[in-house]
Formats: structure tokens, sequence, C-alpha cells
């Protein structure tokens, strides 16, 4: 008998929600998005959400197969490397993690450091591809717009979908991103909007809507189609890229951002460390005072 097993962990400090996903007939797993904490003051990290993962994994006997990624996060670091280290299993991100390595290695003025070509991860996937978790198939669908990387995996009746949707009372994912494009997430959104009505759709964050005093992270494509705030079934394409483009030149740059891509783009590891034995991240500064 099949029993698909998913446990959400949210991290309240980044809003950000990981799950583990098991096949309970043959004790096998997979993490999507997972978090390694960081403090931005100290420029210390710790393994204390990473650790709940492991602990529940370990109290179920559950064999890790597979360490996933929904696209390069711009507002936590990833824990991948730490999981893989305890646990086992492979790292895999959209394939166009390549584009996103390229534009932030130019940005960022990292081309002597960071390969371009995904080969920090163990497994780049694409539309179609399929894996393997125990009886159980996770199918990948490219869903870029919020990134050009991003992608969901659907098994079964569930789908996680990342920042491409939030719940429906929140709306759809920022598109101003280097790379993102609003028309391109309409797209993409309509993709998950053509699984079945009752297939479950996990998001990785909340926010709390306006009007919502708890956190939430489950809903369902017949929920998005009928009431999501930004793109429900009666807002056509113009109408969602108006909307997305102007909002999104409202917003503020996540906090974590420039220490976020640099680690996640590397599959979760840090940069090399200098001479000094000390480990360091770029922040670029765009200023008035260049001439001071």
């Amino acid at each position: 008998m099949k029993t698909l097993s998913i446990t959400p962990f949210f991290d309240q400090v980044t809003n950000t929600v990981s799950y583990i996903v098991a096949d309970t007939h043959s004790n096998t797993c997979a993490i999507i998005d997972s978090v390694l904490d960081y403090d931005a003051p100290s420029s210390e990290t710790n393994t204390s959400s990473a650790d709940l993962l492991i602990k529940h994994i370990k109290e179920n006997n559950w064999q890790l197969k597979w360490i996933l990624e929904t696209h390069v996060h711009a507002d936590h670091l990833s824990a991948a490397p730490y999981l893989q280290q305890k646990l086992g299993g492979k790292i895999a991100i959209g394939k166009h993690i390549t584009q996103v390595q390229t534009i932030f290695t130019e940005l960022l003025n990292l081309a002597d450091t960071c390969a371009t070509d995904g080969s920090q991860f163990d497994l780049l996937l694409d539309e179609g591809d399929e894996l393997a978790l125990g009886n159980f198939n996770i199918k990948v669908l490219h869903t870029p717009g919020h990134t050009p990387a991003c992608i969901s995996y659907h098994i079964e009746d569930a789908c996680f979908v990342g920042d491409t949707l939030f719940m429906p009372d929140y709306g759809t994912a920022r598109c101003d991103f280097p790379g993102g494009d609003a028309n391109t997430l309409y797209h993409s959104i309509q993709k998950i909007l053509a699984l079945p009505d009752d297939t479950r759709i996990f998001t990785c964050h909340d926010y709390k809507a306006e009007n919502r005093d708890y956190y939430a992270w489950q809903s369902s494509v017949l929920e998005q189609k009928q009431t999501n705030l930004h793109i429900n079934q009666n807002v056509s394409e113009q109408t969602f890229t108006h909307m997305r483009s102007s909002k999104d030149a409202t917003l503020s740059m996540p906090k974590l951002i420039w220490p976020s891509v640099q680690i996640n783009m590397r599959a979760g590891k840090l940069p090399m460390p200098e001479n000094n034995e000390m480990y360091y991240l770029k922040i670029p500064i765009s200023s008035s005072l260049k001439d001071c």
C-alpha cells in the first residue's frame, strides 16, 4: 500500500516552510527547501532548523534520497550540504540554475570563484523529469518567472511550488529579481492551475495576509483558481502583468538576498576560504560617493 507522508517545518525567522516528503512503505524520503539558520549581524550560521529535519527522519527510520531546491532562494540559506553530510541523498535543482549563476557571478564579479555550469549540484532537472521516491514518482515542472530556474515538484496529489504561488489571500511571487519576468510567471502558474482541482498546493513561504492572524502554507488548485488575490481564473495575462510589475516596483530587496544568493547558487556551500582561513561574501554598493 502506497502512503505519502508530508511534514512541514516552519521557520518564522525567514517565513520559510521546509518539507519532508516520505513514502512510508519503502521508508524513503526527500527534503524540499531546507533552511540553514543565519544571523546577519554576527555573520554566524547554525543548524537548529536542519537538525529538526534530521531528528524527524531518524525517528522514523527513513532513508533520505533527495535534497530538493525549488530555486535559488533570496531570503534564506540552504542547509543542503549539511543534510547531505549527515544523512546522504543527492542535491538537485532546475537546470536553469546556470542562468542564475551567470547573472550573479557577473553582477558580483565572482567569475574566478564560482562555476556557472551547475556542477555544485548532484543533479540538474528539467521539465518532464521524474525522480523515484520509493513507490512514488516526483515529477518536475519548469515554472520560471520569479527566477529563471524555478521548478515545482508534483507528487501524486501534491505540488510543491516554491515561491511561484503563495496562499490565495497573499497572491504570487515577485518578478523583479534579475532574470525574473511577470509574463513568464503568468504562464508558469497556468501550468500549475491545469493540475486537477483537488491537487494540494504547498508553498515555500507565508507572511500572513492582512486579515489572517495565523501562518498557512497549504491550499488547493481549486482554491487558487477561485480566490487567488493576484491570479484567479478571472484575471487576464495583461492585468496580471501590469499588477505584478507595478507592485514589484514598490518592494524593497529581501534582507538576506546577497548572502542567500551567493550560498544557494553554490548548492548551499560556502565560497573557498581566503588565506586567513576566513570565509567572505560580497555585497555590491551603489554609491554617489565614487569620487570621494
